[in-house]
């Protein structure tokens, strides 16, 4: 027997359900979404903060990281969750190390480490963003001297709202 048409007060909202059709309406898709990594390690000068370049693909939904950074693309405003991994060289004194993420050219939020056993930064941000702004990935150090960083991964996605 089909059911046509059920009210609210019929339902009993704790039970559990099995569909035998499709259900639609439901979930969504959190895309657009990115995920870039660096092959190799770059060098970056004592207490600069510098762009890391020279980024691969490990999937793009959209077509839209291109030119070291990810760009919203149109129709595609919200919330983005961004996430970043890079890896400092250990065998330096380093005082500080941190990468930072830049929206349309400028640092929006900053993550560091200091004076630890680690090589490792992690950062994750959660950002309103409009059509057309660019996001990317900044790293900074106080060695005293140049030190090798390497992007791990520099990833992001859309958050269904």
């Amino acid at each position: 027997m089909a059911i046509d048409k059920i009210q609210s007060e019929s339902i009993n909202l704790a039970d559990n359900f099995a569909f035998t059709g499709t259900v639609s309406g439901a979930g969504g898709v959190n895309t657009p979404a990115f995920s870039v990594y660096q092959s190799s390690q770059q060098s970056i000068a004592n207490n600069t903060a510098t762009k890391l370049t020279s980024l691969s693909e490990n999937y793009d939904t959209a077509s839209a990281f291109a030119s070291d950074k990810f760009t919203v693309p149109s129709g595609q405003a919200g919330k983005y969750v961004l996430a970043a991994t890079a890896t400092y060289r250990t065998d330096v004194d380093i005082q500080y190390a941190g990468i930072q993420f830049y929206k349309n050219g400028s640092s929006i939020r900053q993550y560091h480490m200091v004076n630890n056993d680690y090589n490792t930064v992690v950062a994750y941000a959660t950002v309103s963003a409009s059509a057309s702004d660019y996001y990317e990935v900044y790293a900074e150090h106080q060695a005293g001297q140049s030190v090798n960083v390497q992007l791990r991964e520099f990833s992001g996605f859309k958050i269904i709202e």
